[in-house]
């Protein structure tokens, strides 16, 4: 394996004082029942959310994986007082040094609940939040497709119904509607045991006013601008992306490629985080 191909896993200081742990002891913890797929990493990097004030909302920091360990949450933190937690076992990651990124990585929209498995390749080349992400190799097509059209999508977006929890692909914010679009694998949804599920997760999804668009592996791969009309069609139905500025985004679906662009193009942050569920696992 070559360095670019090394794995970090992105993780959350959900508090200041998580980041004390990492900055003065060289360690963060995180659920041993939260263990992501692709593990151990080797390298970690930090997420900050709303309690970092000025510094929110980004990645900064980063360090390479020295040893971990399984440790109950009351050895990691003997003077909190005992709790459901106390028992639950944890990974203790001990990294060499923390390190600063020359330049961060921000997030265009808050995320509270934030664990994700990426390559130090896409780790150190990230402008941004979503680059991040290395679901599949189709998704990364329709998200150079998206970033080229400028079409603001939020990928591996989690929205939680009832008792589910649902990842979508890509999540596209509008004025009067959400959508979501979904990159379909050749075999994966032809699948019969997925039909019930699917089913389910659409009508799901669709009572909450999420417009659900798939495309498969031949449509991303070879017939590129044909569905990107299609997403950028239901966008100008949907009233434009939106965005923070005064005019709506709308499409040219006339092939000229022109847009109506918002004036402040820059500034688009969709919501806040209190609309999010936060777990109080970590």
């Amino acid at each position: 394996m070559t360095e670019n191909e090394s794995e970090v896993l992105v993780a959350l200081l959900k508090e200041k004082s998580h980041f004390n742990n990492v900055s003065e002891e060289n360690w963060y913890h995180l659920p041993v029942k939260s263990t992501p797929k692709r593990w151990p990493p080797e390298y970690i990097a930090f997420y900050q959310p709303k309690a970092f004030g000025v510094d929110a909302f980004r990645i900064q920091y980063f360090g390479h994986i020295r040893e971990i360990f399984q440790t109950p949450y009351k050895k990691l933190f003997p003077n909190k007082f005992d709790s459901q937690k106390s028992d639950k076992m944890y990974h203790q990651v001990f990294i060499e040094r923390l390190e600063q990124l020359p330049r961060s990585i921000p997030s265009r929209i808050p995320r509270s609940n934030v664990f994700i498995s990426t390559t130090w390749k896409k780790f150190i080349h990230a402008e941004e939040f979503n680059d991040l992400f290395d679901e599949s190799p189709l998704e990364d097509d329709i998200w150079e497709s998206f970033k080229k059209a400028k079409i603001f999508a939020e990928r591996q977006w989690r929205v939680p119904i009832m008792e589910y929890f649902y990842q979508l692909d890509f999540a596209i914010f509008c004025n009067t509607g959400k959508i979501n679009v979904e990159a379909d694998g050749d075999t994966w949804h032809s699948q019969r045991d997925r039909i019930d599920k699917d089913n389910k997760r659409n009508n799901d999804l669709e009572k909450r006013g999420w417009h659900i668009l798939r495309f498969n592996g031949k449509e991303i791969r070879e017939e590129k601008a044909k569905y990107l009309v299609q997403v950028q069609e239901m966008i100008n139905t949907l009233d434009g992306l939106k965005d923070d500025g005064l005019v709506p985004r709308k499409f040219s679906t006339d092939g000229s490629g022109a847009q109506q662009l918002n004036l402040f193009d820059e500034k688009a942050i969709y919501l806040t985080e209190e609309e999010f569920i936060e777990e109080d696992d970590v």
